[in-house]
């Protein structure tokens, strides 16, 4: 029997078949609450703690390109991404380890300024760098950061959980990292282009890019939402369903359905798309909801809470009310300005292996 590709079942197809093998470990350790299928994997520490643990990888070529990502930008959103998986979770993060795979040819200083731009922001999130391994790499540069935290029993929200009737929510605005990131790689291009032709390589060829900052700054400097986190703890919410937006907004909600059992329902004119990200669009003339919807990268929250929280997350000026949670038999739509409903499961956002 021939064997399947791995881009033939993609990336949740892969994590399925890799679930299923290693879930009856599980079994093995009774404290360990929820393996693989969530932002985190959680384990109790006493009756009211938990512990939450995630891992990522950056890859060159993959997740980022040394050509148009300061070194120092990496450095910090390796440990945000992570931080990202965390809150999403709505717990607080305590302790990091990090591990790189690095060319020989690399000098010491881009490491040390890597490191820089990890403790930069390890410091902003209040985690220690408490040690990880280094080894050679005979292609690219990898980085894999794991980060721990903490949260009591009653405030850790998981993918499940969302019921019919809870509202959608997301924080921030979305689709400002594909922007950047179609800017930066129309730079690279433009440079290489001249590189080729053995032409001086001028900056100024580009437009300003400081028109572009916030789309840029979304896409090499990622935010995680830790002070969503502490908005909800200080405030005493807790979202009955969260999940982190790495892949996009139409492929998280989709797995906080699938995980919850339900459907959905979104507004287009709800979903925060900024203006810069729209001007950016209209200029590669493409769509900004595909940004939003597919592009991946914002690192914002996707959350669901009952109605009955609305004055309570309405007290906070950077979450948006996007929509609803719906009986299952319903499906997972987005209703567009027009009227006209279209059904997410059409829509999916990154994958590793086909895209």
């Amino acid at each position: 029997m021939a064997s399947n590709l791995i881009p033939e079942i993609g990336e949740f197809g892969l994590i399925g078949k890799i679930a299923k093998i290693a879930g009856p470990t599980l079994e093995a350790v009774p404290k360990l609450i929820e393996g693989i299928g969530d932002d985190c994997a959680v384990y109790r520490l006493s009756e009211e703690l938990l512990q939450v643990s995630t891992t990522d990888i950056l890859v060159d070529q993959v997740h980022f390109d040394l050509l148009t990502t300061p070194v120092k930008h990496l450095g910090s959103k390796a440990m945000s991404v992570n931080v990202s998986d965390i809150c999403a979770m709505n717990a607080i993060p305590r302790y990091a380890l990090v591990s790189l795979a690095i060319p020989p040819s690399f000098p010491v200083e881009m490491i040390e300024e890597l490191y820089r731009g990890m403790a930069n922001a390890a410091a902003e999130y209040g985690v220690a760098i408490a040690g990880g391994d280094t080894s050679s790499s005979r292609s690219g540069l990898v980085i894999s950061v794991a980060v721990t935290g903490e949260v009591t029993e009653e405030r850790i929200a998981y993918r499940r959980g969302a019921s019919p009737g809870d509202l959608v929510c997301v924080t921030g605005m979305l689709g400002g990292a594909a922007a950047g990131l179609r800017l930066l790689m129309r730079e690279k291009d433009i440079m290489l282009e001249h590189l080729e032709n053995r032409e001086t390589y001028d900056r100024n060829l580009m437009a300003d890019l400081e028109e572009y900052r916030n789309a840029i700054r979304s896409q090499l400097l990622p935010l995680a939402r830790l002070d969503i986190v502490k908005f909800f703890h200080s405030a005493g919410i807790r979202p009955t369903s969260m999940i982190d937006i790495s892949d996009g907004l139409s492929s998280e909600l989709q797995h906080i359905c699938r995980s919850s059992n339900t459907g959905a329902l979104i507004y287009e004119n709800s979903i925060p798309i900024g203006p810069e990200t729209r001007l950016t669009a209209e200029e590669f003339q493409d769509d900004a909801l595909t940004w939003a919807l597919t592009g991946g990268e914002d690192y914002e929250l996707l959350f669901t809470v009952p109605k009955d929280s609305l004055q309570d997350i309405s007290a906070h000026r950077d979450i948006s009310v996007i929509g609803e949670i719906t009986p299952p038999e319903e499906g997972i739509f987005i209703r567009d300005i027009y009227g006209m409903k279209i059904d997410l499961a059409a829509i999916s956002g990154f994958d590793h292996f086909r895209s």
